[in-house]
């Protein structure tokens, strides 16, 4: 009877992180959760498309609210729009479920893709994609708020302007509406690779604090590239928001350095480039004491010569004529 327990047999993660998989065998979990991926996609896509209908609503409800108080017409508002083919709606309902199924699915696939590239990454690595991660969609749903704030404001802006009714098209309206939120909620990642770029120890908080004047004015540039919209309220709002979301990623640095500075405390004071002093080392552990000299080491003695090598002899005194 077998008292030893069974050792454990070694999953996927394991095998995939000690490099005992083959590759045959990385393709086949590489398909595996794509697969699953898919389905997740698949299954957000059907729950999409029956929430598509609130969904477009909620986009349109800022200049929906606009054309209803402006509202001149005989009879009740009706929120219309333009299509410029019958099976524009349609497409668009797809649309709006296909980003809905993305997000919805994201939990699910998102995880696939992170459990086939974290057995190739250090442990410490892990940690901080967990932490950064975390950070990452709040940022970016901050961005697409603020995005959905500015559409609002500018729309009244711009609409306000005309004193004839306006219709604007369904699909462009909605183009233009996720392009803005996208753009914002990209740019709100940027503090994020400043974070990253400490962390790695490529620069420092104080160098960072130091580039605060270029980077306010790229930061605007950047806005008015970017910003759809040619009136300076998005632009000064998005370039604002990243200003300050700058400055609290140099206040993050500034913790990271006095973090490690406090881990390297030990050798705080001395250059790159400056040589190690012994004698002081050797007093810190108690190691300081006089080393004696060397024994003395005998002569090595002569090596006896080789003796001579005798040459063979012909092959007819070697053998008779039997052999």
């Amino acid at each position: 009877m077998n008292l030893l327990p069974r050792r454990r047999a070694a999953g996927s993660f394991e095998r995939a992180a000690d490099g005992s998989m083959t590759l045959v065998e990385h393709l086949r979990e590489l398909r595996s959760r794509l697969f699953k991926a898919s389905l997740a996609v698949v299954a957000g896509l059907v729950v999409g498309v029956f929430f598509a209908r609130h969904i477009q609503d909620f986009l349109n409800s800022p200049y929906c609210d606009f054309q209803r108080e402006h509202w001149t017409g005989p009879g009740a508002f009706r929120c219309d729009f333009n299509a410029r083919s019958p099976v524009d709606t349609f497409l668009l309902q797809l649309r709006i479920g296909l980003y809905a199924g993305l997000l919805i699915g994201s939990p699910i696939w998102l995880y696939q893709l992170w459990a086939f590239i974290a057995p190739g990454l250090h442990r410490r690595e892990r940690r901080y994609t967990y932490a950064f991660t975390a950070v990452a969609v709040p940022l970016f749903a901050a961005g697409a708020f603020l995005a959905w704030f500015v559409v609002s404001k500018s729309l009244v802006f711009f609409l306000g302007m005309n004193d004839f009714q306006i219709s604007i098209d369904v699909t462009g309206y909605f183009d233009f509406v996720t392009g803005v939120m996208l753009l914002f909620g990209i740019a709100f990642e940027f503090p994020l690779a400043v974070v990253m770029l400490n962390f790695a120890g490529v620069v420092t908080a104080r160098r960072l604090l130091g580039w605060w004047r270029p980077v306010i004015f790229l930061t605007f540039l950047f806005a008015a590239i970017v910003t759809p919209t040619p009136d300076p309220f998005g632009m000064t709002a998005l370039a604002a928001a990243m200003g300050l979301l700058y400055f609290g990623a140099v206040f993050v640095a500034y913790l990271n350095d006095r973090r490690r500075a406090r881990k390297n405390a030990i050798y705080a004071g001395l250059d790159d480039d400056e040589v190690s002093p012994l004698e002081m080392e050797y007093e810190r552990v108690g190691a300081a004491e006089p080393i004696g000299t060397a024994e003395p080491v005998e002569p090595p003695s002569p090596v006896d010569p080789p003796a001579p090598i005798q040459r063979p002899r012909p092959l007819d005194d070697r053998y008779d004529e039997t052999t």
